[in-house]
Order: structure tokens, then sequence, then C-alpha cells
């Protein structure tokens, strides 16, 4: 037999009983989805920005991020609603390489999964209990979702998981905006598709239950370029793009249409310094078009302590609050962006 048991794992009410929220943490998080809620469905003009590393593998500088990210998020407050990327699990194209908090909560040391389920609800609560802030995470695994459901604010559905029926459908049960990526080849059918499945009622299997859903209405686009076949990337988040998708919309009748476009990814060809630029051209779009600025309501940014990316994840040599992922915005270029954005909403 090629697959081996290694031991149960407890389910995720045992998970919930052992590391419970506190009253403050369930108070937060309620006042926070209310107003993440009112953004998407037009109630509030607010914009919405999801920024933070691009995985989150230490959970002291992690939150140290938090902590400025807090202070700089009350000075913007007004204008903008910063929600932080805890991204505690990591896609890999190839399956190799650090697989994210979930999988190794020291990333120096092997797979221990038991331990990470514990340490990326610690990180969640902890973020949540010291800063204000609740965060968005990405839904890499449908079934693991409920280790989180009670803590997180904003789900994102990967590029290579939009196509799914088990992620579609678990979106369809989520109570929280869901944001749906368009896959690798960019094909926008295949996105509108994966939206419309997630705002839709389904019954289907999960965990072992026989389960409804309602399906999420809060459930929207988030454009973050392609690549082709020849493995070039292509970015969609010009102005011509941004037409296409509001035409889509339109034609779709899709509730609550929003949305997202993710500044680093294909559209920045991974080049995490563009994401300035990029969000600058995004923001003149919106001033341009008052369609646009209706639909487009955030940004998602990759950002940490030091800017760029390592390989090294332990010893030495190791850059405390630098990415082991994807190369991420310096903090200093971050507060730019944030900055930069702030005025331009103004």
């Amino acid at each position: 037999m090629s697959m081996h048991f290694e031991k149960k794992l407890p389910i995720p009410a045992e998970i919930k009983s052992q590391y419970p929220l506190s009253d403050k943490v369930r108070k937060t998080k309620l006042e926070r989805d209310e107003q993440i809620r009112r953004i998407f469905t037009g109630e509030s003009d607010k914009f919405l920005l999801i920024i933070g590393p691009c995985s989150a593998d230490n959970e002291e500088a992690v939150l140290e991020y938090l902590h400025r990210l807090a202070d700089l998020a009350e000075t913007v407050s007004d204008r903008i609603l910063v929600v932080p990327r805890i991204y505690t699990n990591k896609p890999r194209t190839t399956g190799q390489g650090y697989k994210g908090l979930l999988h190794q909560p020291d990333p120096s040391k092997k797979p221990d999964l038991l331990a990470g389920i514990i340490a990326i609800r610690e990180l969640h609560k902890r973020a949540i209990d010291e800063t204000g802030l609740t965060a968005a995470d990405e839904m890499l695994y449908p079934e693991n979702y409920r280790y989180l459901d009670d803590i997180l604010s904003y789900v994102a559905v990967g590029a290579r998981s939009v196509e799914d029926q088990q992620h579609r459908m678990t979106v369809s049960g989520m109570d929280v905006p869901a944001g749906m990526k368009n896959p690798t080849s960019g094909d926008l059918s295949v996105l509108f598709n994966s939206v419309t499945a997630a705002q839709s009622k389904h019954n289907f299997i999960y965990r072992g239950w026989d389960v409804n859903t309602d399906g999420n209405d809060l459930a929207h686009v988030v454009l973050r370029g392609a690549v082709n076949k020849h493995g070039n990337t292509l970015p969609n988040y010009h102005y011509e793009d941004l037409l296409l998708v509001s035409r889509l919309y339109a034609e779709s009748g899709l509730k609550n249409p929003a949305v997202v476009v993710d500044c680093n990814h294909s559209n920045s060809g991974k080049k995490h310094l563009e994401q300035l630029r990029i969000s600058r051209e995004i923001m003149h779009s919106r001033a341009y078009n008052d369609d646009l600025r209706r639909l487009v309501k955030g940004l998602m940014v990759e950002s940490y302590l030091v800017g760029g990316n390592q390989k090294c994840v332990a010893g030495p040599d190791h850059v405390y609050g630098q990415s082991i992922t994807d190369p991420c915005l310096s903090w200093e270029d971050s507060v730019k962006l944030v900055r930069e954005v702030y005025e331009l909403l103004g």
C-alpha cells in the first residue's frame, strides 16, 4: 500500500475546544466581518487592502509586521480597511518546497501537521488579540478550513484550486468574502464559472457529512495575471482588462459584483517592486471610470519587514522578516504604497 496512515488528527471541534477564542477576539471578528461585508455590498465606499507576507513563516516576525501594520492602518482608516495576509499554507507548483506553517511550524524542522494545526490557529488568535486585525488566509485544503472558520474574515482560493469542485462548494457555505482567483491560464469564463458555483446552493460530502449550503453572495473575482503556453506572464489589471471584467459581470447576473486585483504573482511577473506601479495604475483606472470605481473594491499586496526573498530558512544566514517564498515589498516600500493609495482615494 502506497498511502501510510500515520495518526488520527483531532477534528476541528476538538481543536476549537482546546484552543478557544476569547470574548474579545469574537467581538473583534464580528465587528470586522461587518465592516468588510459592507465594502462588498456597496454600503461602504472604503477600499480594501489585503497586505502581508507571501507566507506566514515565522510567528514572531509576522506579529512584528502586524503590529506595524495595525499602526499604519489606523492612520488611513477613514478611506482604507486593511486586512493582513496571514497565509499559513502554500501551494507549490511541483509539490516540492516549503508548504507553509501548517506543514512546518518550524521551517528548519521536519513537517508536523498536528503542531501545524495548533500553530496556525494560535497565530491567527494572537494577531487579532494583539492588533485588532482579523486576517485573510488561503483555503488550500477545503477539509482544513473548519480549523479556522471562526477566525478568518477573508478567504482566498488560489489559481490552481479555483477549478476544483470541492473548493467551489466549500466556499458556497462560507459567511465571509471569498476571492476566487483567475486560473493560471487566465481563462475568464472559468473564473466566472467558479464565482457562479460559489454563489450557488449545493449538497455534497464534506468531512464525512452530508451538507447543504446556501451559497456565498460575497464570492468575487480576483485578478492575478496569467501564464501562456510559452511560460510568459500576461497581466490582467490594465484598464481594458477591468472593462472586460465589468462587462462579464454585467452579463452574469452575479450578486455583489466586485474585483480585487492581486498586484504580485503573474501581474508583476513576481517582480515585487512593480506592485507600487501596478497599484498606482489601478487607482488611476478607478478614478477615470465610475463603473470601475464601484467595481474594483481592493488590492492584494505582498509585503514583509525586509524586501525581496531568500532561500535560507534557518541558521546564521537567515534574514529575519524576509520571505522564504515569493519576494515581497520591504516595510518602507509598503508604507509608501499604502500612503499613495490613500492619497489617490482622496
